[in-house]
């Protein structure tokens, strides 16, 4: 069978969305830093959203222990997270436009890398490398939008993890206080629940509302 054509899949997601804000996602770009538990959901997520550009960047490679919260497949093991994502999405929708970087962000290159992104996900999974993007963006990239996200380990009430907006174009997605070293790791319903407000948090900026 063969896939829908560009016009059909479009039709599809304004029906849903209404043709305005349709209008407004399939125009717009997201970098999500880090594939792991947030990152590749967060990607797909917004993929199925009709987002017209994603930027995705990992330099790690997919492992066993990460199939009980990523998305990724068992036959994807030892594959960089870059591609095998990059894969995914392409099934999922194959007329947006991907850039793909295996990479390890670092402060020098993170200018570089995401200069042409409107908004960053930060989705990495250890808190000196989460604050080390953080504080690159806030201060020499102030221009951009950035969602973060802290603290969705073990298996808390879903209600506490929630949205704020830290900062005029800087939000902080989670409940901002478990960790994974507090005793249970991290448990796919409740990654996935952290990683659908970065997901709306994202949809809500490219339609222009700001929470307060």
């Amino acid at each position: 069978m063969s896939i829908p054509s560009r016009e059909e899949m479009y039709a599809a997601l304004e029906e849903r969305h209404g043709k305005e804000l349709q209008k407004k996602i399939s125009a717009a770009s997201a970098a999500v830093c880090g594939l792991g538990g947030l990152g590749s959901n967060i990607a797909i997520a917004l993929a199925r959203a009709g987002i017209g550009r994603l930027h995705i960047l990992d330099f790690d490679k997919v492992d066993i222990s990460n199939l009980n919260r990523q998305q990724y497949f068992p036959e994807q093991l030892g594959m960089y997270k870059s591609d095998a994502l990059c894969d995914t999405l392409r099934r999922i929708a194959p007329y947006c436009e991907i850039r793909k970087d295996c990479v390890r962000l670092t402060e020098e290159n993170i200018p570089e890398l995401l200069g042409n992104e409107d908004i960053i996900c930060e989705a990495f999974d250890k808190a000196e490398h989460k604050a080390m993007l953080v504080n690159c963006i806030l201060e020499r990239m102030p221009e951009k939008y950035l969602v973060a996200g802290s603290g969705m380990a073990g298996i808390g009430p879903s209600n506490a993890i929630t949205t704020k907006r830290m900062m005029k174009r800087f939000y902080l997605c989670g409940d901002g206080t478990s960790d994974v070293d507090d005793g249970m790791g991290l448990v796919a319903s409740r990654v996935l629940i952290c990683a659908a407000h970065q997901a709306n948090a994202v949809i809500r900026i490219i339609a222009g509302e700001f929470d307060v």
